[in-house]
């Protein structure tokens, strides 16, 4: 059964007098699982919708419906199907004790792939599981293969299930989906000659296997070493140059590079980041592939438009992996607005110092290493460092944080350029 969560003004679902709260049974007799489930099922033009109310009143309504004209059902959201692994390499062992409850949420929900683009393992479906991805065309699908190895998946995951995914994909792509794919490469576990048997073995699959990410496993203090450890230099150079023999011949095939290396993995190996050519369409920033880039050439692009800021100090909030860059950038920021540019590196104190992304800085790491604030400052944080609650991930809240920095203004962006823009 599916919650009515909201009712939207003027629909049908308004007009038949829906009441939020109410719950939908079924639509044409069948049972509704869940909200990928409802709107599935009300795609059709004419249905039967069976509710059932607080108080236990069932209601059948007949709907008609125009081509395109929404019932205007907003259901509530779906208890998260949670997973079923236990991967050596799991984020939720990374997090300290305090983390708040919803960082503890060990989430592995084909819905979450195909509305958000999250990844998933696909070892909690079922043969029941993978025939609902098909019948209802629920693509693209994003999924974490990390190995097709059965053995090496199986000793990744800690989960017998892990061996089938091959199986699995080949099921989904027969069934007419397209599937982006990734791995999160661990050395010494799913590197060097199993790395090269996952992407031939996905090559083999044809193109409905859309993309292959490869991703730096990430580890905090809490889990490093226990048992995989980060990449060293050469390994993650490795890395890049086998995803460059992959690209040779989806260039040639595809004519689409196919295989990518994440941002940090270059950062790793000490290598230049590609240019945007190498990412394609660049669909997949949030999976950390091609968002330096991304960035990179938006300050290009927008810094000619950047305001004056003459006589202001611009402190430019970031973690140790986008440092440099920064540090590049400064002068030629500061030579556009006037300003004086202070590029402030936040050392991870909450997750520690292995994490360096600006995306997992915690508030008050970011206000220790800010220090003294004037006035006058303006602070541009990462976007990524603040939730859609304005809330940064050790639970400290974006205006408590304005308080503390006195008055200095505050803003936050992906794009420096955009931010000092909207600023002014």
């Amino acid at each position: 059964m599916v919650r009515i969560a909201e009712i939207e003004s003027g629909s049908i679902a308004e007009e038949l007098s829906l009441e939020i709260g109410s719950r939908v049974v079924r639509i044409n007799g069948e049972r509704v699982r869940d909200g990928i489930d409802l709107t599935f099922m009300m795609s059709e033009t004419n249905f039967e919708l069976e509710t059932i109310s607080a108080e236990g009143a069932v209601t059948i309504y007949e709907i008609e419906r125009d081509p395109g004209e929404q019932v205007g059902i907003v259901p509530a959201p779906d208890t998260i199907r949670e997973c079923a692994n236990k991967c050596v390499f799991c984020f939720i062992d990374g997090n300290p004790s305090d983390a708040r409850q919803t960082l503890w949420l060990r989430d592995d929900d084909f819905r979450l792939s195909f509305t958000y683009g999250s990844y998933v393992t696909l070892t909690n479906l079922g043969p029941k599981g993978i025939r609902r991805l098909i019948d209802q065309g629920i693509s693209p699908l994003y999924v974490s293969v990390h190995a097709t190895e059965p053995e090496v998946r199986e000793r990744l995951l800690v989960n017998s299930r892990a061996g089938l995914i091959m199986d699995q994909l080949r099921q989904l792509i027969e069934g007419g989906l397209e599937v982006h794919t990734q791995v999160v490469l661990c050395p010494e576990w799913n590197d060097g000659i199993h790395l090269d048997r996952t992407i031939e073995d996905l090559r083999s699959l044809g193109p409905s296997i859309c993309s292959l990410s490869i991703v730096p496993v990430g580890l905090t203090r809490f889990n490093i070493d226990r048992p995989v450890r980060l990449l060293h230099a050469s390994e993650a150079a490795a890395v890049i140059d086998q995803v460059d023999k992959a690209r040779e011949w989806a260039l040639t095939e595809r004519e689409v590079g196919w295989c990518y290396a994440a941002d940090e993995m270059y950062l790793i190996a000490g290598r230049p980041i590609p240019e945007a050519s190498y990412y394609d369409e660049g669909a997949l920033y949030e999976n950390g592939v091609g968002a330096v880039r991304r960035f990179l050439d938006g300050f290009d692009q927008g810094i000619g438009d950047t305001p004056s800021y003459a006589g202001t100090r611009i402190r430019l909030v970031t973690g140790g992996s986008m440092l440099p860059f920064l540090n590049e950038l400064a002068p030629r920021l500061s030579e556009q607005t006037g300003a004086e540019v202070d590029p402030v590196h936040v050392v991870n104190r909450y997750f520690g110092d292995t994490v360096t992304i600006a995306g997992l800085l915690g508030g008050e790491d970011i206000l220790h290493a800010l220090g003294e604030s004037d006035a006058g400052d303006i602070i541009l944080l990462p976007a990524e460092a603040l939730n859609a609650d304005d809330v940064f991930i050790d639970d400290l809240g974006l205006e408590e944080f304005k308080e503390r920095v006195g008055g200095a203004r505050v803003m936050s962006g992906y794009q420096i350029t955009d931010a000092l823009q909207e600023l002014h």
